[in-house]
């Protein structure tokens, strides 16, 4: 069995401290901008909401100036866990840090969670005692308005750079401003009810949008859980994959392929089935050619391992039992010690097939030697080996070659 992994052009271990690459350097500065941008406007709106949410009597605008404030909160979880996200494989990291990203979109889930908990409890409590009711001033539509403008272009320019990144955490953060927008869009319809004359609109509104962050923060926490305990790809993804990996010339089957998302990538393993008889520079070819084969066509994909081997292992019988080559040289030693060919010997090869050893020698032919006298020479010196009482029942055919002696 042959493994091929990502070859790293310098050593990730060498440095005692994470680096960080021009790619990851230039992706963290990204989204440390668009984050930036999306703290500066939710600060504002935060401000605005609560504050003209109190003075104007409306409990819509005070739950979505919550909402907004909890952005502020995941906002500041987002520059964190890109910076931590964007730095190089270290010793206590040999993977990378891209599960970073993943564990912070969780924690933005949880922050929706209770955030959507909190209004919902307030909204209720309101609905319950209708005799408390006042409906908001009329200039609370003009806040409304404002914030659903906002959140809404909040969405769209986080989204684009999502896109373009490649990144779930900062797509979870661009939903994160649709769900503000959405939530300010019935924020602004339950406020108008409310103005018009119906003082119930307003907390009916609130609970509303309560009930939808409840929900995008159960997906978001699902989807990232779900990357953290190493869940494959979707079937179809899969199968693309492994039409890719059976396309490679030298590729007779491909086996135990199994995926997982890391961060923004897509980590792959595989078992390919080469021809059994093929060298192990040779294997390592066709290997190397998966590699890049799965790593030209699927973009997300940023790193495979390949193993090699000579038959499907997940149905053949296993050759981890089977001797090493120290214990088979010394068995062939025992077994031709007073034979003249032990000295003729100049390659030994050992193929590892169908739980057996299967044995190649290559002997020097000093002299000449009729036909018939090698063939019944190969069948004693075969039949010494199988019958030796270490390795003999373990050993498949045994093939001599010999080659001209040249003086």
């Amino acid at each position: 069995m042959i493994l091929f992994g990502r070859v790293a052009l310098s050593d990730p271990l060498a440095n005692s401290g994470p680096s960080v690459t021009p790619e990851s350097g230039q992706r963290y500065r990204d989204t440390r901008r668009v984050t930036l941008v999306g703290a500066a406007v939710n600060s504002f709106l935060a401000v605005a909401q609560l504050v003209s949410g109190w003075l104007l009597n409306s409990q819509a605008l005070v739950a979505d100036g919550v909402h907004t404030l909890s952005d502020l909160i995941t906002d500041g979880v987002v520059l964190f866990a890109a910076s931590k996200a964007a730095a190089s494989p270290d010793q206590e990291h040999p993977y990378g840090h891209a599960r970073i990203e993943t564990l912070a979109t969780v924690i933005v889930g949880v922050f929706l969670a209770l955030a959507g908990l909190a209004i919902a409890w307030a909204a209720g409590n309101r609905l319950v005692e209708p005799e408390a009711m006042t409906g908001p001033a009329n200039m609370a539509i003009a806040f409304a308005l404002l914030t659903l403008v906002a959140k809404e272009g909040l969405y769209q320019y986080t989204h684009r750079v999502a896109k373009r990144l490649k990144s779930r955490m900062l797509d979870a953060n661009a939903w994160h401003h649709r769900t503000d927008a959405i939530s300010s869009l019935f924020v602004l319809a339950g406020v108008a009810a409310a103005v018009a004359g119906f003082p119930w609109a307003d907390a009916l509104a609130a609970l509303i949008v309560a009930l939808f962050i409840l929900h995008i923060a159960g997906r978001l926490i699902v989807r990232s859980a779900a990357e953290l305990i190493d869940t494959a790809l979707e079937p179809e993804k899969v199968e693309r994959i492994h039409r890719t990996i059976m396309d490679v010339p030298g590729v007779k089957d491909a086996h135990m392929l199994r995926t997982r998302r890391h961060g923004s990538e897509v980590v792959v393993d595989v078992h390919i089935q080469v021809a059994p008889m093929i060298s192990v520079s040779e294997g390592h070819r066709i290997a190397d050619a998966v590699f890049h084969a799965v790593t030209d066509a699927h973009d997300r994909v940023n790193d495979i391992t390949v193993h090699v081997d000579p038959e499907n292992d997940a149905e053949q019988a296993r050759s981890s039992m089977l001797p090493l080559r120290p214990t088979l040289v010394e068995a062939l030693r025992e077994a031709w010690a007073d034979a003249p060919e032990l000295d003729a010997v100049e390659h030994l090869s050992l193929h590892y097939l169908g739980g057996r050893v299967h044995v190649t020698l290559t002997l020097r032919l000093d002299g000449a030697a009729a036909p018939a006298d090698l063939e019944a020479r190969t069948q004693a010196l075969a039949d010494r080996l199988h019958r030796h009482p270490g390795v003999g029942d373990m050993l498949g055919e045994v093939t001599l070659l010999y080659r001209p002696c040249t003086h």
